[in-house]
């Protein structure tokens, strides 16, 4: 498949904290590209395009299902919005909305024509190569992933700027912020952050980790990471246009990888229901008047069985039938939870009967 409008594309993924320096950087990225390095540049601020939900950017609450949160749906939108971006580029005709567009839509459209990145605007095979950074959080590997998958899917550069970025320092600035992210928020991002580790992930291969550790503003320190770092990005960006992401079907590394992160999203969201379901366990369990000396142990059985559940479906034996074979159209997750479910019932029923 060619690559969009003729052009050689890279995808760049800007993943870190909260208030690590990621827009000051995609900011210097985009002025100092076309200056020096003959590049277009392009930022794709996901705080920007994708509405701030009541419990702030970036997060889900506790309560929320992973699968049909909005926050995830939105995402989901805007990276199909990505995708339709450039079909277009290589396509040629203005960018085909949805029937009834929503607002997310148009303000994808919007930054796009601000960038001049629509057909008909400096493209064609002699055209400049072209950067497109994603700016966003991007803590789980599963959604830098996700950007992978699109590049491979068109051919296209890919790589990874991820900035490491001490928590207090990143709790201090967000306090200088006129909106700042609940600190709550930036604690768990942090407790759940997965770095690029190209070692064991062969699709990472084009990654760099910055390290941002001086006590400056976000604004100071990051332009002069910018400088310090000046060569080994445009090295990465260069490794990343000259080696596009290859469409190969029969590369049984890459599937490994893809059913890795598919097993590590799977077991998310079972540990999620399993915890869940516990809470509601111990709500019932004192409804029926079990005993508060018994209250600790019941938690903590709960949540071994919580523990072996889980390791059992990482290790693929969650959903076998008598004759030792999984059944193919069982959800993981919806068969942890119908088990678990049982298992937590016998359980507060032993120590009600006591």
């Amino acid at each position: 498949m060619e690559r969009a409008d003729g052009r050689r594309v890279v995808l760049c993924v800007l993943g870190g904290l909260p208030a690590a320096g990621k827009s000051t950087l995609a900011r210097a990225l985009r002025r100092q590209l076309p200056l020096r390095q003959g590049w277009d540049c392009a930022l794709l601020t996901y705080d920007d395009l994708i509405p701030e939900e009541p419990w702030g950017r970036g997060e889900l609450p506790d309560g929320e299902p992973p699968l049909d949160s909005a926050w995830k749906r939105r995402r989901r939108e805007l990276l199909l919005h990505l995708e339709r971006l450039l079909r277009t580029l290589r396509s040629g005709p203005a960018p085909p909305g949805p029937a009834a567009a929503p607002p997310a839509w148009g303000r994808f459209l919007s930054c796009c024509a601000e960038q001049g990145l629509l057909p008909g605007r400096g493209g064609g095979p002699e055209a400049r190569p072209l950067c497109l950074v994603l700016d966003d959080n991007f803590y789980y590997r599963s959604m830098r992933y996700e950007v992978f998958q699109l590049a491979r899917k068109y051919s296209l550069g890919f790589c990874q700027l991820f900035l490491e970025c001490p928590l207090e320092l990143c709790l201090q600035r967000n306090r200088l912020r006129g909106c700042p992210v609940p600190e709550e928020t930036i604690c768990r991002m942090a407790h759940r952050v997965e770095v690029p580790e190209p070692e064991k992930n062969p699709w990472e291969q084009n990654s760099l980790i910055l390290s941002c550790s001086a006590c400056a503003p976000e604004e100071q320190c990051d332009a002069g990471l910018m400088e310090a770092f000046h060569a080994q990005i445009i090295n990465l960006l260069g490794a990343a246009l000259e080696n596009p992401v290859k469409q190969n079907k029969e590369n049984t590394e890459q599937k490994e990888a893809d059913r890795a992160i598919c097993a590590a999203s799977t077991v998310h969201q079972a540990d999620q229901m399993c915890r869940r379901i516990i809470s509601q366990t111990m709500k019932e369990a004192k409804d029926k008047n079990v005993l508060p000396s018994e209250m600790k142990s019941l938690a903590e059985e709960l949540n071994k069985l919580k523990a072996e559940l889980l390791e059992d479906l990482r290790q693929g034996s969650h959903v076998e039938n008598e004759s030792g074979q999984q059944h193919p159209t069982t959800d993981p997750a919806t068969s942890v939870l119908s088990s678990f479910q049982l298992e937590a019932t016998n359980v507060v029923n032993k120590y009600v009967l006591k």
